[in-house]
């Protein structure tokens, strides 16, 4: 194995070899193809082997979750998608799902019951909180202390599901001042890429949103931008960029946040 090279299983591996995978990763369409988004990816990946956690991917069966076509308006779309892999978890007996993705995590929680697909659907900071509870994950050194980081809430972790805690309590144990920006939690403001938005070229208006959620992060003068989204990540990470702050200040995701943290 080669040393960037990390193994990870996939269901029809560990089928075949007469074993069940504890917990479905969902990678993602991001964190499959995005050369940004990999790297968030592979630091969870790292996190779960690192805490014995039992599970697997399906890698060539995972299609997309059906979010973009269904935001965009193409319910009959989103419903193939969603069909083609209800099947595909159903047939694998599939009983708990991770993702790092809020945006899988939304549809498939939410919308992929009605479809004939119940899960325990969590994200990936809500399992990160849970190993850290359970120790079964510590962290080393203190590596963020002294580090100012606020926290940008994705919308569909945030607003539309709940989750406004798990990510902060993480940040909290990395030793790192938490910083929070005028808008968060409820009143979070969205990165601009929901809803679809991320694939289409951005209507007239006097501000790009980005920008203006990139503003409100920058006044908190942080270290570092948190994010739980690959979305939320691109958009804040070209906001930094465009405000020439991306040497003094870094966009990462909690999940590489946990891995740096604990010297994965």
């Amino acid at each position: 194995m080669s040393e960037n090279r990390i193994e990870v299983p996939t269901l029809a591996a560990m089928a075949a070899a007469g074993k069940e995978a504890e917990i479905l990763f969902w990678v993602g369409c991001a964190g499959s193809f995005d050369e940004r988004a990999k790297k968030i990816t592979k630091a969870f990946v790292k996190i779960l082997h690192k805490a014995g956690v039992s599970f697997a991917v399906l890698g060539a069966e995972e299609t997309c979750s059906g979010d973009p076509a269904k935001r965009a308006g193409n319910e009959f779309l989103f419903q193939m998608q969603a069909a083609t892999n209800i099947a595909t978890l159903n047939a694998y007996g599939v009983k708990k799902v991770v993702t790092a993705c809020p945006h899988c995590f939304n549809t498939l929680k939410n919308e992929y019951p009605a479809l004939g697909g119940t899960y325990d659907v969590v994200h990936h900071t809500q399992l990160l909180k849970d190993l850290m509870d359970q120790n079964r994950l510590s962290l080393e050194g203190g590596v963020y202390k002294g580090k100012k980081i606020t926290f940008h809430d994705p919308c569909y972790l945030g607003r539309a599901n709940g989750v406004y805690e798990a990510p902060r309590e993480l940040i909290k144990k990395l030793d790192a001042q938490l910083v929070e920006m005028k808008n968060c939690k409820e009143k979070g403001l969205c990165c601009g890429a929901g809803g679809a938005q991320m694939f289409k070229d951005a209507e007239p208006g006097d501000k790009e949103i980005n920008i203006a959620r990139t503003e409100e992060a920058l006044e908190t003068q942080p270290d570092i931008v948190a994010a739980a989204c690959p979305f939320c990540n691109t958009m804040m990470t070209d906001g930094v960029k465009n405000k020439e702050k991306e040497s003094s200040v870094a966009v990462m995701d909690i999940a590489e946040l946990i891995a740096q943290a604990g010297d994965l």
